[in-house]
């Protein structure tokens, strides 16, 4: 019974290294890569913009998780295909019933296309490596100010109704960014309240420039 007991710990040590041998540089290596850039998409370049530390947990795990999957599944017979699938039905069951905008969604196909990327590509680690540097500075210049503007809108109360009028909308723009503090570049009225005697105006304007700061 010991000796029977003896050659099945032998063998699960021997099997725990075999499986340690399988893997072996690619795989970390990989790992390494993929681990690298999303944390700098998400740390550097998602985080200081939105300040969403759950969506910081969710997107790192969600892309972690992903790319163990992916490269597992890529040494057996499930088509990358059906994977693919799989990992989009699983992300869209997550948020099903949660009011996500469409920039999280879009940080999410991102880590979830970089840890397919990471664990499918035939490349070499140089190429892995540029294709992530690529999608990161896309990523960056399209968040921030870099290649044009950001337009944002604002949607407010305002209590005059008698300045919504066509011809007074010049000195309506003046009165709100008086009060506001910023530059307007146009405005829409929406709803307006006869009763409260206020207006529901959306406002647009351009964000200023972005530090990116790590706090």
């Amino acid at each position: 019974m010991v000796l029977l007991q003896e050659q099945l710990t032998d063998e699960n040590v021997s099997t725990g290294f075999a499986l340690f041998e399988k893997l072996g540089f690619k795989f970390f290596m990989r790992l390494a890569i993929n681990f690298v850039s999303v944390f700098i998409l998400i740390r550097f370049i998602y985080y200081p913009v939105y300040k969403n530390r759950e969506n910081f947990f969710t997107l790192f795990i969600f892309n972690i998780i992903i790319f163990l999957i992916t490269f597992i599944l890529n040494k057996s017979d499930m088509s990358m295909g059906a994977a693919f699938g799989l990992f989009a039905v699983f992300s869209m069951l997550k948020y099903r019933t949660e009011g996500i905008s469409s920039k999280d969604m879009t940080y999410m196909f991102l880590v979830i296309a970089m840890g397919l990327i990471t664990a499918l590509s035939k490349g070499s680690w140089l190429e892995l490596s540029f294709i992530n540097v690529l999608i990161i500075l896309f990523t960056f210049c399209l968040e921030t100010n870099f290649l044009m503007k950001k337009e944002t809108s604002k949607t407010i109360e305002y209590e005059n109704i008698e300045m919504i009028k066509p011809e007074n909308v010049a000195q309506l723009q003046l009165d709100l960014e008086s009060r506001l503090g910023m530059k307007i570049n146009r405005i829409e009225i929406g709803k307006v309240d006869f009763l409260r005697d206020c207006a529901v105006i959306k406002i647009f304007y351009f964000e200023p420039k972005q530090t990116h700061s790590m706090s």
